[in-house]
């Protein structure tokens, strides 16, 4: 039988908890023991308005099975007073969920900078915000997990997501990067692309599927790469209605050129086929893996 996950020293910040994928996350981490700030604004799915209910609610659905959690109603954009309401009322903090996102749909010659713009501040600057307000605390304890929310719509693309997409690839750029700063403190540091009956995504979904979605389907997932248990770091999981599968890059082995002449665009066409062959692909796991193919071609033609 597999080791139990328990969280009972930790404190987890959840954003956006107040409903489907975060109230799930927040519910699931109390009943494996962990205390929880739940951080909601309360604002609609378009993120207009505010309200303190529903991170209110899903705090007492906490205490009332026994569970510890404390309401936060701060913007993800203040991402500090947040972490500074979890030490004020936790004392530390030690898993980072940052869950909080919106929508403003609109194909890309419709879109108006303001739907850029507030989509790129929940859900990048929001999780900058609020990741680097508790990162000096991480690394001071030698301890965290950080977990980042990206999308389906971000990996592959999406029509009138150009705004969505573009903020939740950014969110898996941050989650290599703070992987490789956050190892050696032993900080990990990963990234899902869930897929939830939520209200994001109501309307967007078939109905007999949209019911099939259930949120606290992510969830267990979300919960493990926030435990102690887990040790993988850097990873991109697509997960929902009950798949969990992991996500990785792969590239082409490509064509080399001689570096010292040059070569021409005519050549370059001559070779697209081999450029784009992913028969014996590569994996690369950073930078020095990405630029093996490369410098092969270099020393070929080294004089």
């Amino acid at each position: 039988m597999s080791e139990s996950v328990r969280l009972e020293d930790k404190v987890v910040i959840i954003t956006g908890a107040g409903g489907g994928l975060g109230r799930s996350h927040a519910l699931l981490f109390a009943k494996h023991g962990a205390k929880v700030l739940v951080n909601d604004l309360g604002g609609s799915a378009q993120g207009e308005g505010a309200s303190a209910s529903a991170a209110d609610r899903v705090v007492a659905q906490i205490r009332e099975a026994g569970g510890i959690a404390e309401a936060n109603h701060d913007s993800v954009t203040d991402g500090a007073k947040i972490v500074q309401n979890a030490l004020d009322v936790f004392g530390r903090v030690d898993v980072v969920v940052n869950n909080a996102g919106i929508l403003r749909d609109k194909t890309f010659h419709k879109m108006e900078d303001a739907d850029w713009d507030l989509v790129y501040q929940v859900h990048v600057e929001g999780a900058y915000k609020v990741t680097r307000a508790a990162w000096p605390h991480l690394r001071d304890q030698g301890y965290g997990r950080v977990i980042f929310t990206a999308s389906t719509s971000g990996i592959y693309g999406n029509f009138g997501q150009s705004n969505y997409g573009m903020a939740k690839l950014g969110l898996y750029g941050l989650t290599r990067t703070l992987a490789i700063e956050g190892r050696k403190n032993n900080i990990l540091v990963n990234a899902i692309a869930p897929t939830g009956g939520t209200r994001m995504t109501e309307g967007l979904i078939p109905p007999q599927v949209f019911e099939q979605l259930k949120p606290e389907l992510v969830s267990p997932l979300v919960v493990y790469l926030g435990s102690e248990q887990c040790e993988e770091t850097a990873g991109l999981f697509e997960v929902g209605g009950g798949w969990i599968g992991k996500v990785r890059w792969e590239r082409s082995l490509g064509a080399g050129f001689d570096p010292r002449q040059g070569f021409s665009p005519e050549e370059v066409a001559a070779h697209w086929q081999q450029i784009c062959d992913f028969e014996g692909a590569a994996h690369p796991q950073d930078n020095i893996e990405a630029l093996k193919e490369m410098m092969q071609n270099l020393q070929k033609y080294a004089l």
